[in-house]
């Protein structure tokens, strides 16, 4: 299809002075250009279909920028989506008028912030800004709060758990939010329990609102601070969950895990767990069901197998031992702990719950031991 004449023309003109970014409002028929001066914009006059009218605006935008006539290259797409594009294309991607160029871009390590705020400019969307978020250049530069704040905003209408979470970790990252924000995003957590789960991935030890140590923390410090000073990881962790921030951590996982909207919670939740006693078994998930993980753990505490640093903490401290079967248990829960009770993924809410409970009140059950001081 031909381009009405002064359509190529005023198209050529927009090309001519070399826009840093293209985008195209293909419902009200806009082709809008970003300079340095501000925006232009082209008011599209179709002879045709629109779909077809716009397929061949894009044709000579593509041939403009790329040399190709064909619009966005079939091996342009395949090359972005497998994350092979060179930095020095990322600044002809954005100026394609295609959103899926502006998303290969937007997800390519070498995006400088004058790119990320192009690419804003192109195509404001929280995909785009979650992905923005996952590159350490674009967090750390004037842009990090711009896509922070706007996912912020936009959160209220996630649908999905999995993005509630994957957004709140990606705005918690230092220096995005005013402490205000974190505070009233925290407020509001807690009827979220996916909001919860981004809070424990992002600032394990330094959530809102901490509690007090546990009350034998201040004498268990002072035996183990020997191991401690030393080293030791096994003391270091156990210190770390008897602090003030550590009792928040157990406490934020425990209101997540008593009542979860779905699966995808569960096993971000014991995620978390697996991570943050994860240096008491290096080895990672042991895919495991609940007697078999409780059983291994009893040997584990008596001793039976245990590390050096294990040893030397029991040594130290044989009080403890209560405390590192439940460590020892919350660093191996995964989905081998659900699976014999609950086979089907797709199962939720209440009747999820239900079925989880077996499982769930004994991981309470450790969750709360290591809130609570042993006589």
């Amino acid at each position: 299809m031909e381009l009405a004449s002064e359509d190529n023309f005023r198209l050529n003109v927009l090309l001519a002075n070399k826009p840093k970014a293209i985008r195209i409002d293909e419902s009200k028929l806009i082709v809008y250009g970003l300079s340095d001066k501000g925006e232009a914009k082209v008011d599209l006059n179709p002879t045709g279909r629109p779909e077809q009218y716009l397929r061949a605006v894009k044709e000579l935008i593509s041939g403009h920028i790329l040399g190709s006539p064909g619009g966005y290259p079939v091996y342009l797409k395949r090359w972005t989506r497998m994350g092979q594009m060179r930095d020095e294309s990322l600044e002809q991607l954005l100026m394609l008028g295609e959103p899926e160029a502006v998303v290969a871009a937007v997800g390519s390590p070498g995006l400088t912030e004058e790119l990320a705020r192009r690419a804003w400019w192109a195509m404001e969307d929280a995909d785009n800004a979650r992905r923005m978020l996952q590159n350490p250049n674009i967090v750390a530069s004037g842009m990090g709060p711009v896509l922070a704040d706007y996912v912020l905003d936009y959160l209220p209408f996630e649908t999905e758990t999995d993005q509630q979470t994957d957004s709140v970790r990606l705005i918690l990252q230092p220096g995005l939010l005013e402490p205000a924000k974190v505070d009233d995003l925290w407020s509001k957590s807690g009827r979220k329990q996916a909001y919860l789960v981004g809070f424990l991935q992002a600032r394990p030890d330094d959530l809102p609102q901490p509690l007090a140590p546990r009350s034998d923390a201040d004498v268990l410090a002072d035996q183990l601070a020997p191991l401690s000073g030393a080293g030791n990881p096994a003391a270091r962790l156990l210190l770390r969950a008897l602090s003030g921030a550590g009792q928040t951590y157990l406490k934020t996982v425990a209101a997540v895990l008593e009542k979860p909207p779905n699966q995808d919670v569960v096993t971000a939740a014991f995620d978390c767990l697996r991570d943050y006693f994860a240096d008491l078994r290096p080895e990672g998930d042991p895919k495991l069901p609940l007697p078999e993980l409780e059983a291994e753990a009893r040997a584990f505490a008596a001793g039976d197998g245990a590390p050096v640093a294990v040893q030397a903490l029991l040594a130290s401290c044989p009080q403890a031992r209560g405390d590192v079967a439940a460590m020892r248990i919350l660093s191996g829960v995964g989905y081998g702990v659900i699976r014999p009770v609950l086979r089907d993924p797709t199962t939720l809410g209440s009747l999820m719950r239900r079925k989880l409970q077996p499982i769930m009140d004994p991981i309470q059950a450790q969750l709360a031991s290591l809130r609570r001081a042993e006589g």
